[in-house]
Protein backbone atom coordinates (compact mmCIF):
# COMPACT_ATOMS: atom_id res chain seq x y z
CA UNK A 1 0.00 0.00 0.00
CA UNK A 2 1.64 3.35 -0.44
CA UNK A 3 1.77 5.94 1.86
CA UNK A 4 0.09 9.19 2.51
CA UNK A 5 3.13 10.80 0.72
CA UNK A 6 3.88 8.89 -2.22
CA UNK A 7 -0.22 8.79 -2.80
CA UNK A 8 0.16 12.45 -2.96
CA UNK A 9 3.60 12.67 -5.23
CA UNK A 10 1.25 9.78 -7.66
CA UNK A 11 -1.46 12.20 -7.99
CA UNK A 12 0.13 15.19 -8.38
CA UNK A 13 2.28 13.93 -11.42
CA UNK A 14 -1.02 12.26 -13.20
CA UNK A 15 -2.90 15.82 -13.00
CA UNK A 16 0.70 17.49 -13.85
CA UNK A 17 1.87 15.62 -16.63
CA UNK A 18 4.97 14.67 -14.74
CA UNK A 19 6.39 11.38 -14.65
CA UNK A 20 8.15 10.09 -11.86
CA UNK A 21 12.05 10.40 -10.93
CA UNK A 22 13.72 7.51 -11.55
CA UNK A 23 17.63 6.42 -11.47
CA UNK A 24 19.32 7.10 -14.12
CA UNK A 25 23.03 5.19 -15.05
CA UNK A 26 25.29 5.55 -18.25
CA UNK A 27 28.35 4.07 -19.26
CA UNK A 28 31.62 6.65 -18.58
CA UNK A 29 34.77 5.25 -19.66
CA UNK A 30 35.26 2.06 -17.20
CA UNK A 31 32.27 3.44 -14.78
CA UNK A 32 29.10 3.12 -14.27
CA UNK A 33 27.74 6.96 -13.30
CA UNK A 34 23.94 7.03 -11.35
CA UNK A 35 21.78 10.12 -10.73
CA UNK A 36 19.11 10.24 -8.96
CA UNK A 37 17.84 13.67 -9.71
CA UNK A 38 18.66 16.14 -12.94
CA UNK A 39 21.45 17.93 -12.70
CA UNK A 40 20.75 21.96 -12.17
CA UNK A 41 24.12 23.17 -11.58
CA UNK A 42 26.48 21.92 -14.62
CA UNK A 43 29.90 22.73 -15.83
CA UNK A 44 31.53 22.29 -19.03
CA UNK A 45 35.05 22.22 -20.19
CA UNK A 46 36.57 22.82 -23.45
CA UNK A 47 34.22 24.38 -26.68
CA UNK A 48 33.69 21.24 -28.41
CA UNK A 49 31.95 19.41 -25.02
CA UNK A 50 30.37 22.92 -24.46
CA UNK A 51 28.65 22.79 -27.98
CA UNK A 52 27.49 19.26 -27.12
CA UNK A 53 25.73 20.75 -23.73
CA UNK A 54 24.07 23.74 -26.27
CA UNK A 55 23.03 20.97 -29.08
CA UNK A 56 20.91 19.80 -26.71
CA UNK A 57 19.60 23.01 -25.39
CA UNK A 58 20.97 22.52 -21.61
CA UNK A 59 21.99 26.20 -21.10
CA UNK A 60 19.60 26.15 -17.95
CA UNK A 61 21.31 23.55 -16.03
CA UNK A 62 24.68 25.30 -16.60
CA UNK A 63 26.72 27.78 -14.21
CA UNK A 64 29.46 27.95 -16.55
CA UNK A 65 32.06 26.23 -18.63
CA UNK A 66 35.86 26.33 -18.72
CA UNK A 67 39.08 25.84 -20.70
CA UNK A 68 37.86 27.65 -23.58
CA UNK A 69 39.94 31.30 -24.18
CA UNK A 70 43.17 30.33 -22.31
CA UNK A 71 43.99 27.93 -25.32
CA UNK A 72 41.66 29.31 -28.97
CA UNK A 73 39.17 31.96 -29.47
CA UNK A 74 35.96 31.64 -27.93
CA UNK A 75 33.86 31.51 -31.58
CA UNK A 76 30.57 33.50 -32.28
CA UNK A 77 28.09 30.21 -32.30
CA UNK A 78 29.52 29.14 -29.05
CA UNK A 79 29.38 32.86 -27.54
CA UNK A 80 25.91 33.38 -28.52
CA UNK A 81 24.71 30.19 -26.91
CA UNK A 82 26.69 30.62 -23.32
CA UNK A 83 26.43 34.78 -23.54
CA UNK A 84 24.42 34.58 -19.99
CA UNK A 85 27.01 31.61 -18.57
CA UNK A 86 30.45 32.82 -17.20
CA UNK A 87 33.86 31.29 -18.20
CA UNK A 88 34.94 29.90 -14.45
CA UNK A 89 38.72 29.08 -16.01
CA UNK A 90 40.70 30.13 -18.82
CA UNK A 91 42.10 27.30 -19.02
CA UNK A 92 41.37 23.49 -17.19
CA UNK A 93 39.48 24.79 -13.26
CA UNK A 94 40.95 23.58 -10.12
CA UNK A 95 38.95 21.69 -7.38
CA UNK A 96 37.88 25.14 -5.73
CA UNK A 97 36.60 26.25 -9.09
CA UNK A 98 34.58 23.67 -9.11
CA UNK A 99 33.72 23.78 -5.56
CA UNK A 100 33.21 27.74 -5.78
CA UNK A 101 30.27 27.07 -8.62
CA UNK A 102 28.28 24.82 -6.41
CA UNK A 103 28.57 22.88 -9.38
CA UNK A 104 26.93 19.58 -9.32
CA UNK A 105 27.88 17.59 -12.97
CA UNK A 106 31.54 17.96 -14.77
CA UNK A 107 31.58 17.34 -18.42
CA UNK A 108 35.20 17.07 -19.15
CA UNK A 109 37.21 14.64 -20.45
CA UNK A 110 41.21 12.95 -20.18
CA UNK A 111 43.10 15.87 -21.43
CA UNK A 112 39.91 17.60 -21.97
CA UNK A 113 39.98 19.00 -18.88
CA UNK A 114 41.63 16.29 -16.64
CA UNK A 115 44.87 14.69 -16.42
CA UNK A 116 44.98 11.06 -15.00
CA UNK A 117 46.30 11.13 -11.63
CA UNK A 118 45.73 15.66 -11.41
CA UNK A 119 43.35 17.63 -8.96
CA UNK A 120 40.29 16.75 -10.70
CA UNK A 121 39.13 13.60 -11.37
CA UNK A 122 36.04 11.64 -10.51
CA UNK A 123 37.78 10.31 -7.63
CA UNK A 124 38.07 13.72 -6.69
CA UNK A 125 35.37 15.40 -7.00
CA UNK A 126 32.84 12.10 -5.70
CA UNK A 127 33.23 13.25 -2.24
CA UNK A 128 31.82 16.77 -2.79
CA UNK A 129 28.27 15.48 -4.56
CA UNK A 130 30.00 16.46 -8.31
CA UNK A 131 29.36 13.77 -10.43
CA UNK A 132 31.53 13.16 -13.85
CA UNK A 133 30.91 11.92 -17.04
CA UNK A 134 33.89 11.57 -19.59
CA UNK A 135 33.64 12.08 -23.27
CA UNK A 136 34.21 8.81 -24.76
CA UNK A 137 37.08 9.67 -27.13
CA UNK A 138 39.59 10.85 -24.18
CA UNK A 139 38.38 6.82 -22.46
CA UNK A 140 41.85 5.67 -24.41
CA UNK A 141 44.05 7.65 -21.82
CA UNK A 142 42.75 5.45 -19.05
CA UNK A 143 41.38 1.99 -20.71
CA UNK A 144 42.19 -0.23 -23.24
CA UNK A 145 39.32 0.54 -26.29
CA UNK A 146 38.37 0.00 -29.83
CA UNK A 147 39.18 1.66 -32.57
CA UNK A 148 36.87 4.79 -32.94
CA UNK A 149 34.00 5.58 -35.30
CA UNK A 150 31.40 8.36 -34.91
CA UNK A 151 29.46 6.78 -33.00
CA UNK A 152 31.36 8.01 -29.78
CA UNK A 153 29.95 11.30 -30.59
CA UNK A 154 26.55 9.87 -30.85
CA UNK A 155 26.77 7.68 -27.67
CA UNK A 156 28.04 10.93 -25.60
CA UNK A 157 24.93 12.56 -26.87
CA UNK A 158 22.64 9.81 -26.17
CA UNK A 159 24.31 9.61 -22.59
CA UNK A 160 23.77 13.39 -21.98
CA UNK A 161 20.26 12.69 -23.33
CA UNK A 162 19.40 10.42 -20.48
CA UNK A 163 21.72 12.33 -17.81
CA UNK A 164 19.56 15.05 -18.29
CA UNK A 165 15.81 13.64 -18.99
CA UNK A 166 16.01 14.85 -22.72
CA UNK A 167 16.23 11.14 -24.37
CA UNK A 168 13.99 12.88 -27.26
CA UNK A 169 16.09 15.42 -27.99
CA UNK A 170 19.67 13.70 -28.20
CA UNK A 171 17.89 10.82 -30.20
CA UNK A 172 16.24 13.59 -32.59
CA UNK A 173 19.92 15.03 -33.02
CA UNK A 174 21.72 11.74 -33.35
CA UNK A 175 18.93 10.44 -36.06
CA UNK A 176 19.86 13.80 -37.89
CA UNK A 177 23.80 13.37 -37.57
CA UNK A 178 22.72 9.24 -39.10
CA UNK A 179 20.94 10.71 -42.14
CA UNK A 180 23.89 13.40 -42.96
CA UNK A 181 26.10 10.56 -42.59
CA UNK A 182 24.74 8.06 -44.53
CA UNK A 183 23.76 10.52 -47.67
CA UNK A 184 27.62 11.69 -47.71
CA UNK A 185 28.51 7.63 -47.68
CA UNK A 186 26.49 7.61 -50.88
CA UNK A 187 27.52 10.35 -52.43
CA UNK A 188 31.00 9.29 -52.47
CA UNK A 189 29.92 5.85 -53.18
CA UNK A 190 32.78 2.67 -53.05
CA UNK A 191 35.84 4.18 -52.71
CA UNK A 192 38.19 1.31 -53.68
CA UNK A 193 42.17 3.20 -52.48
CA UNK A 194 41.11 5.59 -49.16
CA UNK A 195 42.81 9.04 -49.67
CA UNK A 196 45.98 8.95 -47.57
CA UNK A 197 45.81 11.84 -44.91
CA UNK A 198 47.93 13.18 -42.25
CA UNK A 199 46.31 15.62 -39.61
CA UNK A 200 48.70 18.64 -38.49
CA UNK A 201 47.67 19.98 -34.90
CA UNK A 202 50.65 22.02 -34.61
CA UNK A 203 54.36 22.29 -34.07
CA UNK A 204 57.44 22.85 -36.33
CA UNK A 205 60.11 20.76 -34.53
CA UNK A 206 57.54 17.49 -34.36
CA UNK A 207 54.18 17.71 -35.38
CA UNK A 208 51.13 17.23 -33.16
CA UNK A 209 48.93 15.06 -34.66
CA UNK A 210 45.78 12.46 -34.06
CA UNK A 211 46.33 8.81 -34.28
CA UNK A 212 44.60 5.75 -34.38
CA UNK A 213 41.95 6.86 -31.68
CA UNK A 214 41.49 10.31 -31.93
CA UNK A 215 37.82 11.07 -33.51
CA UNK A 216 39.79 12.60 -37.12
CA UNK A 217 40.15 8.98 -37.52
CA UNK A 218 36.90 8.49 -37.64
CA UNK A 219 36.12 11.21 -39.62
CA UNK A 220 38.87 10.81 -42.19
CA UNK A 221 37.48 7.15 -42.58
CA UNK A 222 33.99 8.64 -43.13
CA UNK A 223 34.61 10.58 -45.74
CA UNK A 224 36.50 8.00 -47.45
CA UNK A 225 40.22 8.41 -46.56
CA UNK A 226 42.41 6.99 -44.20
CA UNK A 227 44.58 8.29 -41.45
CA UNK A 228 48.49 7.91 -42.16
CA UNK A 229 49.08 7.76 -38.62
CA UNK A 230 46.67 5.31 -38.03
CA UNK A 231 49.52 2.73 -36.82
CA UNK A 232 49.85 4.99 -33.53
CA UNK A 233 48.18 3.71 -30.68
CA UNK A 234 47.31 6.98 -29.57
CA UNK A 235 44.57 9.74 -29.43
CA UNK A 236 46.86 12.77 -30.01
CA UNK A 237 50.63 12.91 -29.99
CA UNK A 238 53.61 14.09 -30.90
CA UNK A 239 55.46 12.05 -33.53
CA UNK A 240 58.14 12.65 -36.05
CA UNK A 241 58.69 14.58 -39.36
CA UNK A 242 60.23 11.24 -40.86
CA UNK A 243 57.25 8.46 -40.83
CA UNK A 244 55.09 11.71 -41.91
CA UNK A 245 56.78 12.48 -45.33
CA UNK A 246 57.30 8.23 -45.69
CA UNK A 247 53.51 8.04 -45.69
CA UNK A 248 53.45 10.90 -48.70
CA UNK A 249 49.64 12.17 -47.47
CA UNK A 250 47.75 13.29 -50.39
CA UNK A 251 45.81 15.49 -48.16
CA UNK A 252 47.14 17.60 -45.39
CA UNK A 253 44.00 18.48 -42.48
CA UNK A 254 45.17 21.75 -40.41
CA UNK A 255 43.64 21.89 -37.08
CA UNK A 256 43.01 26.02 -36.58
CA UNK A 257 43.35 27.27 -33.29
CA UNK A 258 45.60 29.00 -30.91
CA UNK A 259 48.54 31.92 -32.05
CA UNK A 260 50.01 30.12 -35.26
CA UNK A 261 47.21 30.69 -37.84
CA UNK A 262 46.22 27.75 -40.47
CA UNK A 263 47.95 29.84 -42.81
CA UNK A 264 51.07 30.16 -40.85
CA UNK A 265 51.34 26.03 -40.77
CA UNK A 266 50.44 25.70 -44.56
CA UNK A 267 53.22 28.32 -45.34
CA UNK A 268 55.30 26.51 -42.94
CA UNK A 269 55.31 22.94 -44.80
CA UNK A 270 54.92 24.87 -48.38
CA UNK A 271 58.62 26.75 -47.53
CA UNK A 272 60.26 23.67 -46.01
CA UNK A 273 62.30 21.54 -48.41
CA UNK A 274 62.24 18.45 -46.47
CA UNK A 275 58.26 18.61 -47.43
CA UNK A 276 58.80 19.30 -50.92
CA UNK A 277 58.09 15.68 -52.23
CA UNK A 278 55.19 14.99 -50.17
CA UNK A 279 52.00 14.67 -52.19
CA UNK A 280 49.93 17.27 -50.85
CA UNK A 281 52.36 19.90 -50.62
CA UNK A 282 53.29 19.78 -54.23
CA UNK A 283 49.21 19.30 -55.43
CA UNK A 284 48.57 22.14 -52.31
CA UNK A 285 45.70 19.82 -51.06
CA UNK A 286 45.20 21.42 -47.81
CA UNK A 287 42.34 21.21 -45.62
CA UNK A 288 41.70 23.53 -42.79
CA UNK A 289 39.54 22.14 -39.82
CA UNK A 290 38.71 25.01 -36.80
CA UNK A 291 39.63 23.23 -33.50
CA UNK A 292 36.13 22.55 -32.42
CA UNK A 293 35.34 20.67 -35.55
CA UNK A 294 38.29 18.56 -35.23
CA UNK A 295 37.17 17.33 -31.71
CA UNK A 296 34.13 15.30 -30.59
CA UNK A 297 31.31 17.55 -31.18
CA UNK A 298 28.24 18.79 -32.70
CA UNK A 299 30.30 20.07 -35.91
CA UNK A 300 31.38 16.91 -36.47
CA UNK A 301 29.01 16.06 -39.62
CA UNK A 302 29.54 19.12 -41.72
CA UNK A 303 33.07 18.98 -41.76
CA UNK A 304 33.18 15.26 -42.90
CA UNK A 305 31.04 16.69 -45.62
CA UNK A 306 34.00 19.11 -46.26
CA UNK A 307 36.59 16.70 -45.88
CA UNK A 308 34.77 14.00 -48.47
CA UNK A 309 34.48 17.51 -50.67
CA UNK A 310 38.30 17.83 -50.72
CA UNK A 311 39.05 14.30 -50.63
CA UNK A 312 36.67 13.43 -53.59
CA UNK A 313 36.57 16.42 -55.87
CA UNK A 314 32.96 16.33 -58.01
CA UNK A 315 31.21 13.80 -55.84
CA UNK A 316 29.85 16.27 -53.55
Amino acid sequence: MLSTTALAVLITCLFTGHSLAQDTTVRSCDRDVSFDTVPKRAVSNDVNLTEMMLALKLQDHMVGYTGVSGWKTLDETLRQGVKALPELSAKYPTKEVLLNADADFYFAGWNYGMKVGGEVTPETLAPFGIKVYELTESCIHIMARSKPTMDEMFVDLINLGKIFHVEDRAEALVADYRKKLEGITTRIGAVKAPVRVFVYDSGEEKPFTSGRYGIPTAMIEAAGGINVMDGVEKSWTEVSWEPVIEADPQVIVIVNYGEVTAEQKIAFMKTNPAFKAIDAVRNDRFVVLDYVEATPGPRNVDAIERLSAAFHPGTM
